[in-house]
């Protein structure tokens, strides 16, 4: 995948949602949402506002792995939506004596999105994919209003 083909995601907020929470991605000058459940999205919620948890969390815990194993995450990829399902892919690279390895592995996008903001490094979505989604800026602005 090309720098053109991506376009840069930002968490902008999450809301409770009727199935669940909301997770609303700014990408370009569209704002689409990722409906995930309570814990992920509690977790993706702490994160967003700055709040540590007093106990690693599993993405703290697979953080960990990737740090003692030299494994680095160098990006997540939003690639897909079928049926109202996202799929995300993270790419992950490793460096030791036998040579550098890289990996993509499929991940649920709100899994990758925590170890993302876990570890400062980028989400993107394919145009492609962003272009058939739709701008959800008045349904986010009723949410926020309702939970103001």
């Amino acid at each position: 995948m090309t720098g053109k083909e991506l376009v840069l995601v930002k968490v902008k907020d999450v809301l409770p949602a009727h199935r669940g929470v909301g997770i609303f991605l700014e990408a370009g000058k569209k704002l689409f949402v990722i409906q995930v459940d309570v814990t992920a999205g509690y977790t993706l919620g702490m994160q967003h506002i700055g709040q540590i948890s007093e106990r690693p969390t599993t993405h703290d815990l697979i953080s960990n792995f990737f740090a003692g194993f030299g494994i680095e995450l160098v990006r997540t990829v939003i690639t897909d939506m079928k049926d109202d399902v996202y799929y995300a892919r993270i790419t992950l690279s490793q460096q030791n004596e036998l040579g550098r390895k890289i990996v993509e592995v499929d991940a649920r996008p709100s899994d990758s999105i925590i170890l993302s903001q876990n570890l400062k490094k980028p989400v993107y979505i394919l145009r492609s994919l962003l272009e058939r989604l739709e701008d959800v800026q008045e349904i986010y602005k009723e949410l926020k209003k309702k939970y103001s």
